[in-house]
């Protein structure tokens, strides 16, 4: 098979427009608002109604993308129709905060969940550098509603779930809410500049990596009690719950190695490559498929794999952090990897002929269903990992920092 130079700029920019342009404007949901969430691999709808937080906010965020990087009005518009729903739908009117499902404009579940409040973030923050300029006051708004509620200063952590009036807080404690969480006071503190979005990123990243990762060893467990103990039995067995998997998730150590390393741009110390090194390097030589290529999904604490299916987006994430370390590092064992990693998903993951990418794979690299986007996906981790690549390899005026 020929590929492309996944490291041009050009192919870049090309693979993120055709992967938003297979939602694009199929997902407008001219009847009842916001972005309709459920496709099969031809673009037919598989499910009109429900309208998921993350689902959602992530369309905002790869609307958002296309806006910066295309000369097409169409994106921004895009990404401000499904602003509009967030803040008059999927609000709270009465106590505020997001809904964390609807069906058509009813409440089907309404907790107040910290990992749909940071895509929330996500997605205001890159609307506001998209020239958006009201989703900038939204920012603060969200920021507000996570340090009254989710914050807790004595753990340097969010708690991950409340009920819609902020009165009941689940016992569950989760790295993977605050992992995204980290990711949104990144991007609010590169969207804004305010200080505090990055003191609140560097504190969650602190906790994870001296509170967490000493409990699990070199890889991040995703389970926790009240006292942010490991809970060795949460979900046990349950691989594909789609926001609390069981086990060692490759994709999530793959994840923080990407983000320790945009926090170190911003706020360096002498800890964080290192134990981004640790964490990716043991994530893939752990997780990688020798055999058939990609990365298996899940590991259990005794170390045998229990799920060795290859799932979108742990593959999107080891092409962000993979472009990230060979930039920085110029290491060719990272170049080699990013170029393997890339024609892996060139060649079995993403739609050449239609745009996006197959949600999973089994381990021999066949596909399960015909359904390409479940509710919450939006292909979101493919784009901001060619984002990722892009501002790895070059600088805002487009030139190659490797030349």
């Amino acid at each position: 098979m020929d590929f492309p130079n996944f490291k041009d700029q050009a192919f870049l920019k090309q693979h993120i427009v055709d992967t938003v342009n297979f939602y694009a404007p199929r997902c407008i949901d001219a009847e009842t608002g916001g972005y309709i969430n459920c496709f099969l691999d031809n673009g037919t709808i598989c499910d009109k109604k429900t309208k998921h937080l993350v689902g959602q906010s992530r369309f905002i965020y790869i609307f958002s993308i296309a806006a910066m990087i295309s000369d097409s009005s169409c994106y921004k518009q895009m990404a401000e129709w499904g602003l509009k729903f967030l803040q008059h739908q999927q609000w709270d009117p009465k106590n505020g905060g997001y809904y964390w499902v609807l069906k058509m404009l009813k409440v089907e579940d309404s907790s107040k969940q910290a990992y749909g409040h940071a895509f929330v973030l996500i997605a205001v923050a890159t609307a506001y550098k998209a020239g958006i300029s009201y989703a900038g006051g939204i920012i603060a708004e969200v920021y507000d509603i996570l340090e009254r509620h989710f914050w807790r200063e004595q753990d340097g952590l969010y708690v991950d779930e409340i009920s819609k009036d902020w009165q009941t807080v689940s016992s569950y404690r989760g790295q993977n809410a605050n992992m995204h969480l980290c990711e949104a006071m990144l991007t609010a503190y590169e969207a804004t500049g305010e200080a505090r979005y990055l003191q609140r990123a560097y504190r969650i990243a602190y906790s994870v990596i001296f509170k967490l990762l000493p409990q699990s060893g070199y890889l991040i467990w995703e389970h926790y009690d009240e006292d942010w103990k490991i809970d060795w039995n949460y979900n046990k067995g349950n691989t594909k719950d789609e926001f609390r998997p069981y086990g060692y998730i490759f994709g999530h150590s793959i994840e923080w190695s990407k983000l320790l390393q945009r926090l170190e741009k911003h706020l360096y110390e002498p800890w964080m490559f290192p134990h981004a090194k640790l964490l990716f390097d043991q994530a893939v030589h752990k997780g990688i498929d020798y055999k058939n290529g990609g990365i298996f999904y899940s590991m259990a604490p005794a170390g045998e794999i229990i799920d060795s299916d290859k799932v979108y987006w742990v593959i999107a994430e080891a092409i962000g952090a993979s472009a990230l370390f060979a930039a920085k590092t110029d290491d060719p064992t990272y170049w080699e990897f990013y170029d393997q990693i890339f024609a892996y998903s060139w060649e079995f993951l993403i739609d050449q002929k239609r745009g996006g990418w197959y949600q999973m794979l089994n381990r021999n690299n066949q596909k399960y269903s015909n359904i390409k986007s479940p509710p919450p996906k939006t292909d979101y981790h493919p784009v901001t990992n060619c984002v990722t690549a892009l501002r790895a390899f070059y600088d805002s005026d487009g030139v190659n920092k490797q030349a």
